[in-house]
């Protein structure tokens, strides 16, 4: 899947798995699922759009590059939002939506 769709599929597997693991994160803020929305929402799009139009190489060396940018940003912004282990927490909330979504796609061809 491909275009506007193929991005609204990913983005909402995404979602779906790293909302929960961030709101869990940031128990101690107001307004936590709001937050937790925003970690991905910040990231999606240059991982989707962006990293498999400029970065070179074979799929799975744009997979590792762009997995990596996403964990870095959203730690940033765990962190900024006073969250500790901020690298940990994005490391289990990345590689749970990469593996949900890998998974889904191997299972059922969507997203």
């Amino acid at each position: 899947m491909t275009g506007l769709w193929g991005w609204l599929s990913a983005f909402a597997v995404t979602q779906a798995v790293e909302v929960p693991i961030y709101a869990r994160a940031l128990a101690h803020r107001s307004h936590r699922w709001w937050w937790a929305f925003g970690a991905s929402l910040i990231t999606h799009p240059v991982v989707y759009w962006v990293f498999p139009r400029l970065w070179p190489g074979e799929y799975w060396t744009v997979v590792a590059a762009a997995e990596a940018f996403a964990v870095a940003v959203e730690a940033g912004y765990l962190t900024a939002l006073g969250v500790q282990r901020s690298v940990a927490w994005a490391l289990i909330a990345n590689a749970s939506s990469v593996a949900v979504g890998l998974g889904l796609r191997w299972a059922i061809g969507w997203p």
